[in-house]
């Protein structure tokens, strides 16, 4: 399905469908934007902008509550991603980028539950690691999972567009427990060390703290 026109948002972030952002509206072109879109209530387009370049595929965005109004025209804003599109072409005779985009359909496949709960596993350690809260019910009733994890999965932004990139939610989560794999073993070393440097709360005699003594 073709969209024409879309506003679009470039931002060094990664959106995904279902996910909740919250933004600072402060550019005079983005206020204008949001501003027809919250009037007409429309979505726009966030597709992430790195090193001066724009990624081809993104996630539609629509704002779902306005935190702050300021006097000079800044908004505090809550959007949700909804679907993602590809952009076929892109216009610049707005003060903000346009295009039209095609809306992405994910064909229906049969979820893999066993490589499904290795990610939850996976990613209950991950947050265990870091000193993060561990919700079970954060994994349950949801028909995404991929898209639960993966902004608080440790992945680096290039690799978080490939994640949104890719088609099925199989893929998606095959591609997120490889990424686990890797990273468990890193962190966990890192909390080793950490553990160890407590411990070893003092300077032994004959050293200090001080390079120039």
């Amino acid at each position: 399905m073709l969209i024409e026109r879309l506003p679009l948002f470039p931002l060094e972030i990664v959106l995904y469908p279902g996910e909740q952002l919250p933004l600072h509206i402060f550019e005079p072109r983005y206020r204008i934007l949001i501003s027809r879109c919250i009037e007409a209530d429309q979505p726009f387009g966030i597709v992430l902008a790195e090193a001066g370049k724009l990624a081809q595929v993104g996630s539609l965005a629509r704002v779902t509550r306005v935190l702050t109004r300021y006097s000079d025209g800044r908004m505090d804003i809550l959007v949700t991603g909804e679907d993602r599109f590809r952009i076929a072409q892109l216009y610049s005779g707005q003060p903000y980028l346009t295009a039209d985009v095609e809306r992405i359909i994910e064909p229906w496949e049969t979820p893999e539950q066993a490589l499904r709960e290795r990610l939850i596993t996976q990613h209950m350690r991950l947050l265990e690691l870091v000193g993060r809260t561990v919700r079970p019910s954060l994994y349950q009733n949801v028909r995404y999972l991929s898209y639960v994890i993966a902004p608080n999965a440790g992945l680096t932004l290039q690799q978080q567009q490939e994640v949104l990139e890719l088609l099925t939610e199989n893929e998606r989560i095959a591609y997120l427990v490889a990424h686990l794999e890797r990273l468990l073993p890193q962190v966990e070393q890192m909390e080793m060390v950490r553990r160890r440097v407590q411990s070893n709360g003092h300077f032994p005699e004959g050293r200090t703290s001080d390079p120039s003594k």
